[in-house]
């Protein structure tokens, strides 16, 4: 028998019984996340239809698999328990309603169950092996372990709060459950030895300010496996201090100038059913103020990721709210595209545009395949095996006129397969945007846009062929986010996708060690400008696990290259592993600066968003963080840039007969530096799949540049180039197709508050739910 079987990509998932006795106990804790009648009342029709859809699609669904509802396992296990009339038949349930509980959050009731499961199983006189006493310890240790979190990392949470290597603030004031875990785990140690439960104890040293001394030496990691390669100074967590430490489950985020006042907002997803969308404005002098309620957004929910464009060109940007993912057919719930109205409301016009759909998925992209100007969307679906039905992807045309047509059938993209992110980017620079798609069950996709099946008839879709193989860019096997980018300025789009199977922790801690694991690892393809790529992943210092689920990119130190930040982790509450930063090379390789740089978030990262909030022209950070089950909640974070002495330029490009944001565009920036002439190529995009960056507003870092030569525009979709000159360092400029550049006079820069990390300076904070 397994106690403990932890998360596995490739196994069934979990089923319990299904007896109907209510919502369960997580609903009652997060069922007001509905909007109150009178508040209802005051919401476009078509948004109060959608939320009341949703609504019911959350009470009538079957939970029979989804393992994730909030509070479902817990109560059909308790039903079940109820109705056992012997000891033969309760023991069996003893675990499984621990693992549900402590899913839940519920870590003190998860360990009294561990608890009476041993006094039965005693009463029983059955024997266990050592790998069976070894996996019930395990899952002691781990509800241990998440009761110390709680205590601190939530309840007396700071900046420092589950940063590795944790230090400072990190530090536990209630040290209890981290004193039962470091018992425990020893123990556990001594049945049966793994890499994971090292870490574990590791990590739970570390909570207690006792690593690396304390460590018993046989599992001791050594410190120097956590050093940076590269001396980054500290991004501060700031978001406590601001108002936008959303406490919820995984989620997507937008950042961009909703209300086009100059200033970059914030809208933020979480998952569960009842998980609510949730957005602020950037007020200026750092100050964020939640506008949900106003903006009409109360009662919509579930959103895994969110993607944004401009569909129907009034410079005021939408959004797309992805649900479904990981839920299997209980995951076939509508998308919303949110309209922005403009005047700080938004509409959700799903049914009017023709995108309702019910297929789970996590994953899209705007992007002009036909360059008609009028952003497209391609939604990748996830077509589960011994699912009913197949959940093909789907591609919608932009009629021009609000409303879309699904063409993906005659472009031959209704690729039936378990997508997980999708991304569009022109790899061979023939003007037509093309389609990289992940897969986490087998070869992924490189989609080559070969142009209009019928020239006479636009209406007709574009064709697509698939090209993956001949490219050499089908792997790795299981893969998670992927993205085009330019990472060696050589005016190429490459690709990296991450890899998203691992046995647990204890892979991620032998690669750390340069050990043997089990893990995928990524990829990252250099385009070699003939139509193929070449595997530079060794070569570049990425061959390594990343087990990523949020991610995206930018140029956080503006030195002209881009780096990225990964969200790392899984539905599993033991896999705590931390996120990543890295720092590009000049384009030879990338540095991991996460511990430098204050990035190793221990809790599980998600969507991931660069820009500039406060006007310094220095890119932050914002993070979804939280996990999958109700239990698995934690504070978003706000990194704030601490500042470089690097040139920068904004552009803000306004379409005529490009699409009005002018997302795909190529920017060429030429400057003059110490050393000669400098090209900086970047793309208009929001940048990875999981978390968008600004369209409004593309910065571009420019290194120690003395003067800017020239900017050359070639526009997605008219395909105009466009050559401007006279351009001054750190400043914005607004672009107009085919016409000039105006500068935009900046909104003033505001100073990042912070509070004290100090080991007495914890801050409590309050969940959303």
């Amino acid at each position: 028998m397994t106690f403990y079987p932890g998360f596995r990509l490739s196994c069934p998932r979990f089923r319990v019984r299904r007896v109907r006795l209510g919502l369960g106990l997580g609903l009652l804790a997060i069922g007001a996340a509905f909007p109150p009648p009178a508040l209802a009342s005051s919401l476009a029709p078509s948004t109060q239809r959608m939320i009341e859809r949703l609504q019911t699609l959350a009470e009538t669904s079957s939970g029979e698999t989804d393992v994730f509802f909030p509070g479902r396992a817990v109560a059909d296990l308790e039903a079940q328990l109820a109705a056992a009339t012997s000891l033969n038949q309760s023991l069996p349930l003893r675990i499984p309603y621990a693992q549900a509980l402590l899913n839940d959050g519920h870590s003190t009731a998860a360990l009294e169950q561990i608890q009476i499961f041993g006094r039965d199983f005693a009463r029983s006189g059955a024997s266990m092996d050592r790998q069976q006493i070894a996996e019930l310890l395990q899952l002691k240790a781990l509800c241990e372990f998440r009761l110390g979190e709680q205590a601190n990392c939530l309840a007396n949470h700071n900046a420092d709060s589950c940063l590795l290597p944790l230090a400072g603030g990190a530090i536990h004031l209630d040290q209890t459950g981290s004193r039962a875990a470091i018992a425990t785990y020893k123990q556990v140690l001594a049945q049966a030895p793994s890499p994971y439960a090292a870490w574990m104890l590791n990590l739970a040293h570390m909570t207690v300010g006792e690593y690396p001394e304390k460590v018993p030496e046989r599992w001791r990691v050594p410190p120097e496996v956590f050093a940076s390669d590269f001396p980054l100074p500290r991004f501060y967590d700031v978001a406590m201090a601001h108002g936008v430490a959303v406490d919820d489950l995984s989620g997507g985020v937008v950042m961009d100038d909703f209300d086009r006042d100059g200033d970059l907002d914030l809208m933020a997803s979480a998952w569960g059913p009842y998980g609510q969308l949730r957005y602020f404005t950037n007020d200026g002098g750092g100050t964020f103020t939640e506008r949900t309620g106003e903006a009409g957004l109360q009662g919509l929910t579930g959103g895994l990721n969110l993607i944004h464009g401009d569909y129907n060109n009034d410079g005021f940007v939408d959004v797309l709210i992805l649900r479904g993912a990981w839920r299997g057919e209980e995951g076939r719930i509508p998308n919303s595209l949110l309209r922005n109205d403009g005047d700080g409301t938004f509409t959700d016009v799903t049914e009017t545009a023709g995108l309702l759909s019910f297929h789970p998925t996590q994953t899209a992209t705007w992007f002009d395949y036909d360059g008609d100007g009028w952003l497209d969307i391609f939604i990748g679906n996830e077509s589960l095996e011994g699912n009913t039905e197949a959940d093909p992807c789907e591609l919608y045309r932009n009629n021009g006129d609000g409303t879309f047509t699904n063409l993906a059938a005659t472009s031959g993209v209704d690729v039936v397969d378990w997508i997980k992110a999708v991304t569009a980017g022109d790899y061979n620079n023939d003007g037509r945007p093309d389609l990289y798609l992940s897969s986490l069950t087998g070869a992924n996709r490189l989609l080559r846009n070969d142009g209009p099946v019928d020239p006479a008839r636009p209406e007709r879709g574009h064709r697509f062929t698939d090209v993956a193989a001949a490219a050499g860019v089908t792997e790795p096997g299981r893969s998670f986010p992927c993205w085009f980018f330019d990472y060696d300025n050589d005016g190429w789009l490459d690709i990296l996708v991450t890899g998203y199977s691992i046995r647990n922790a204890g892979d991620v801690l032998a690669d750390l060690l340069q050990s043997p694991h089990r893990g995928e690892e990524a990829r990252l393809y250099r385009n070699r400008g003939d139509g193929t790529f070449a595997e530079v992943s060794a070569a570049t210092g990425l061959d390594r696990i990343l087990h990523t689920m949020g991610s995206n990119f930018g140029d956080i130190d503006n030195d002209g290259w881009l780096d990225f930040y990964v969200g790392t982790g899984d539905p599993n509450l033991g896999t705590v592993i931390p996120n990543l930063m890295f720092r590009n090379d000049a384009g030879r390789r990338f540095q991991d600066v996460t511990t430098a740089g204050g990035f190793g978030q221990l809790q599980k990262g998600h969507a991931i968003a660069f820009g500039d909030l406060n006007h310094d022209g220095q890119p932050d950070i914002y993070s979804v963080v939280g996990g999958a089950f109700a239990g698995d909640h934690y504070p978003n974070q706000l990194f704030a840039n601490p500042g470089f002495d690097h040139a920068w330029l904004k552009l803000r490009l306004h379409g005529q007969t490009s699409n009005r944001l002018g997302v795909g565009s190529r920017i060429l920036v030429t400057v003059d530096t110490p050393a000669g002439p400098r090209s900086i190529h970047r793309v208009v995009t929001s940048g990875g799949t999981f978390g968008s960056n600004p369209l409004t507003e593309t910065i571009i870092g420019l290194g120690d540049a003395t003067a800017i030569k020239e900017v050359a525009i070639r526009w997605a979709g008219s395909d105009h180039r466009q050559t401007l000159t006279d351009l001054q360092l750190n400043r914005i400029y607004r672009i107009t197709e085919a016409a000039g550049a105006d500068v935009v006079a900046s909104p003033p820069a505001f100073e990042w508050q912070r509070e004290d990390n100090g080991a007495t300076g914890g801050h409590r904070h309050g969940h959303f739910h």
